[in-house]
């Protein structure tokens, strides 16, 4: 469908000539972009035909873990609340690297996307492993960063 008087562009990458035709040995990038491609595996996670949310079912359950760890958060059980967003996005980076079609999980392409979720993932679990009071996890390096940067 092309607005009047612009023509049509045939291909994804094909910039259309000034006859309207698109180039057939052209690599350059077109001029004007006038659409964006889905990011690899963003493609829906199940068949056409399901309802919405089975089609989102990745992304759902994502954001539901995340949901329930802002809410033991909330009610006061803040390491285990933390802990589960962190596990929450470290299975968004293996669902990300296994599954094929994850729907709207998908954001960017499939590397950046899972080096960005499991890094967040991972920070989030080991900062709240450290949280004070009664650390489960102590990393005596930072520790002696901490105390040269406050007595300085």
């Amino acid at each position: 469908m092309s607005v009047e008087g612009e023509p049509d562009a045939k291909g994804a990458v094909s910039a259309p000539s000034p006859g309207g035709r698109p180039k057939k040995s052209s690599r350059r990038f077109p001029r004007v972009t006038r659409d964006t491609a889905r990011p690899e595996g963003g493609g829906r996670a199940a068949p056409g035909d399901a309802p919405a949310p089975a089609r989102q079912w990745p992304l759902l359950t994502v954001v539901s873990a995340v949901g329930l760890g802002l809410l033991l958060t909330a009610l006061d059980v803040f390491r285990f609340g933390t802990i589960l967003i962190g596990l929450a996005l470290i299975a968004g980076a293996v669902m990300r690297w296994v599954l094929p079609s994850v729907g709207m999980l998908a954001v960017r392409s499939r590397f950046t996307d899972m080096v960005t979720y499991a890094v967040l993932g991972v920070a989030i679990v080991l900062l709240a492993m450290m949280a004070q009071p009664h650390p489960w996890l102590e990393i005596p390096f930072l520790d002696d960063t901490l105390h040269y940067t406050i007595s300085s």
